[in-house]
């Protein structure tokens, strides 16, 4: 596994680099290394390293969300609450409610099983948006109206708005007993229950830091395992107490910043070296989850379906940030970097599959749902990373006073 890994890792520097050479964001790159070379096309990468797949991109997202914790200012976050709430969940809800309806047209779905399919592919992508404003951030792009933190904060709560419908829907469909008031009152609870947790750790972390003065490899350790055990302990009390671990590790990062600011910045330069290969393993990993040949089941009607749903998604985008001081361009940038799909729907697109299997159901409608959860990756996650960082550096404009100049 060790062998195979340090195969990938240079590979995909190697591809990043030809990307960034034809101006192409070098995660598309990675992105397909991990198509390419994972086990659907040529199953080069080896089993023992897609057995733990997942726990290599949970690691991954896990640092990539520590640093944009690291980077959400207080006096920002105050800037973009209102627009931020409204983008955790008005432009899923139009995206899943467009598929909802036309899903019966356009696919051998009936509309509560559209309905789940809305729910998969409704997500935005933390793993391809995050990487980005965080670039966008540190290139001071859009920071003094606060752009690239206001997606980083809508796009963590949408996750999980979307996730707990899926749970209440597929629920309803294989005939468990749900209840729904509980089920949506979870919404709101997971969140500020995670915002809750974070905070707590970040003060408790903070307070240690000052008393043993650590030195700064050991607090991001300390840090990233902290991070890890929140995401663990999440599935242990979703029944009990539900919370949104990411949302918690995003928060870590915004307490140090807030009480500690020198330990912030001096652990955001851990992770951004940290990021370099953790880049490389998120992307090839969520690459190789992508079943070429079952997205192309649905191809021409799925691709049509998929496109209606993100106009309707991009409406739902901007109605979030009118009344915002952002100008056309800008509103624009935002309606973009809400296109992406890849982690979620690479998480759970095979569940409703599972779900009927196990219920004893037919398993059609399962295989079409996972079929659209590959085939919007396919389509958006390389389109809509290459259209963020062109948009981004031709629509938001860059602080003069950043040492960081654009080429």
């Amino acid at each position: 596994m060790a062998l195979n890994l340090a195969e990938l890792l240079v590979l995909s520097f190697i591809i990043a680099y030809l990307f960034k050479y034809i101006k192409v964001p070098p995660l598309v790159g990675m992105l397909l290394v991990g198509i390419v070379f994972g086990p659907f096309v040529l199953n080069w990468l080896g089993s023992p390293l897609l057995t733990i797949s997942s726990d290599l991109r949970t690691g991954a997202l896990i640092v990539i969300l520590l640093r944009a914790g690291f980077e959400l200012s207080k006096d920002t976050l105050k800037k973009v609450g209102r627009s931020a709430l409204f983008l955790s969940f008005i432009p899923a809800t139009f995206e899943g409610a467009a598929i909802t309806i036309l899903g019966p047209v356009f696919l051998p779905l009936s509309y509560m099983e559209s309905a789940i399919l809305g729910s998969v592919l409704s997500a935005v992508s933390p793993a391809v948006v995050v990487p980005l404003m965080i670039k966008f951030i540190d290139e001071k792009r859009g920071t003094k109206k606060g752009i690239p933190t206001l997606i980083l904060a809508g796009s963590s709560i949408d996750d999980v708005f979307v996730i707990v419908i899926y749970s209440v829907l597929i629920g309803m469909y294989v005939g468990k007993q749900v209840n729904i008031a509980w089920e949506l009152a979870s919404i709101p609870i997971s969140i500020v229950v995670g915002i809750a947790v974070g905070m707590l750790t970040g003060v408790i972390l903070y307070k240690i830091f000052d008393k043993y003065n650590p030195h700064v490899t050991r607090r991001v350790l300390t840090i990233l395992a902290i991070s890890v055990l929140l995401v663990h302990l999440e599935h242990f009390t979703k029944d009990w107490v539900p919370f949104a671990s990411l949302l918690a590790v995003m928060t870590i990062g915004y307490i140090i910043l807030k009480n500690r600011s020198k330990y912030a910045h001096e652990v955001s330069s851990q992770l951004a070296k940290l990021w370099i290969p953790a880049e490389v393993v998120l992307f090839t990993m969520v690459g190789a989850q992508v079943n070429v040949k079952v997205a192309f089941d649905y191809g021409l009607a799925g691709s049509a379906l998929i496109f209606i749903a993100l106009i309707a998604r991009s409406i739902g985008t901007y109605l979030s940030v009118l009344g915002t001081n952002l100008n056309f361009k800008e509103r624009m940038f935002v309606v973009v970097s809400y296109i992406p799909k890849a982690t979620v729907q690479a998480a759970i697109g095979g569940a409703p599959l599972l779900a009927m299997e196990a219920a004893g159901m037919p398993t059609a409608p399962g295989q079409t749902i996972l079929a659209m959860a590959v085939l919007s990756i396919l389509l958006t996650a390389p389109l809509g990373a290459w259209a963020i960082s062109w948009t981004g550096k031709l629509w938001l404009t860059q602080e003069e006073n950043n040492s960081t100049q654009s080429k």
